[in-house]
């Protein structure tokens, strides 16, 4: 239950501000959003409005006296901004507090100041001036530290959608990916064993090995090229157990190369090559992977020597989600797919560190 002082927010009235406080770790992830320059705008048009009504107000103090009170409205604001810009920064209650009483407190002892110099006429004159001017200052960095706080909470909700999104993308992608090729492997395994074929205990290895490789590379943003390029390794070898002498395959990819990408992603390209290129044709086809550095990126390539793009294609499904993918966890990445006669190519490429 929550007190009556939290019910009234009571502690609001004497340390006001949000109560939400961001880490280091949320402050950076959610980025520094450009300040808004409308709010300089705003006070420089209010500014320049304030001097023709000032001068016309104080006609019978002076030039002067209105032009050093305009200057000192000037500066009021400069310092404002300033502190403003701070609280955008860092929008913290703490901060947010420091400021205003800081600001009360430089106020009142300017104001003591001036009465000890026998300027209480002028310090009574202009309290209500001063007050106002006081309380709208600390009003507007209430409400900017309560805005900021709102705009980061609602970034990082954005980011957290956006991981969930991609989390549930490549579910997608693995539930699109597997189903189909584990039943057939597996009514491939059930009839080898019971036929008593000798490539029923090479396809069970290869099999689980698959398996213990796929499982859990789902949960991943990126691995290692290593470890997909070993999980492509696993998958064509139990196609090849089960198409036999149709499917011929090449991994010309350098142990040392060092690369991240998304999981499974070449295990798509491939298995399109194998469902395009391969099975259809009585004779079956060669698929060839292979990859090489050209510079700051990884250049991959996935080639098969069937009757490459038909007329009027367009992207399925599977593709869809691996492009959708890949642009999620590479923005600056790139996928085409192209004719090469006989066959197809599909070149993927990573911009490397």
């Amino acid at each position: 239950m929550p007190s009556l002082l939290d019910t009234l927010h009571c502690r609001q009235w004497f340390y006001p501000g949000p109560i939400r406080v961001f880490t280091p770790e949320e402050m950076a992830k959610a980025g520094m959003q450009p300040w808004p320059v409308a709010v300089d705008s705003y006070v420089a048009l209010n500014l320049v409005t304030m001097l023709p009504a000032l001068l016309f107000t104080r006609q019978g103090t002076g030039w002067a006296t209105a032009l050093m009170w305009w200057g000192f409205w000037c500066a009021l604001a400069l310092v404002t901004l300033a502190l403003s810009r701070l609280l955008w920064r860092h929008p913290t209650r703490r901060r947010l507090n420091l400021y205003c009483y800081g600001t009360a407190v430089a106020v009142l002892a300017v104001a003591l100041g001036l009465i000890h110099q026998g300027e209480r006429d002028w310090v009574q004159r202009e309290n209500i001036t001063l007050i106002a001017a006081m309380t709208g200052v600390l009003s507007a960095w209430w409400m900017l530290t309560v805005f900021r706080v709102q705009q980061i909470e609602a970034r990082l909700r954005e980011l957290a959608d956006q991981d969930a999104a991609l989390r549930l993308q490549t579910r997608l992608a693995a539930a699109q990916i597997q189903p189909h090729f584990l039943f057939n492997t597996l009514a491939s395994l059930q009839h080898w064993v019971d036929t008593g074929d000798a490539r029923a205990a090479p396809l069970l290895r290869d099999f689980t090995a698959y398996l213990r490789a796929t499982l859990p590379m789902f949960e991943r943003e990126l691995q290692p090229l290593a470890d997909e390029v070993e999980m492509v390794r696993r998958y064509l070898a139990i196609m090849q157990a089960r198409l036999g002498a149709r499917l011929g395959f090449t991994l010309d990819v350098p142990a040392g190369l060092q690369a991240q990408v998304p999981p499974g992603i070449v295990l798509t390209l491939v298995e399109n090559a194998i469902a395009h290129g391969v099975e259809p044709q009585l004779r079956g086809g060669q698929v060839a992977v292979a990859a090489r550095h050209d510079g700051a990126q990884l250049v991959l390539t996935v080639h098969d020597d069937g009757p490459g793009l038909a007329p009027g294609w367009a992207e399925g499904v599977g593709l869809a989600n691996t492009r959708r993918r890949l642009v999620n966890a590479c923005p600056a990445a790139t996928l085409t797919l192209a004719d090469t006669h006989p066959g197809c190519t599909a070149t993927l490429t990573i911009p490397t560190p």
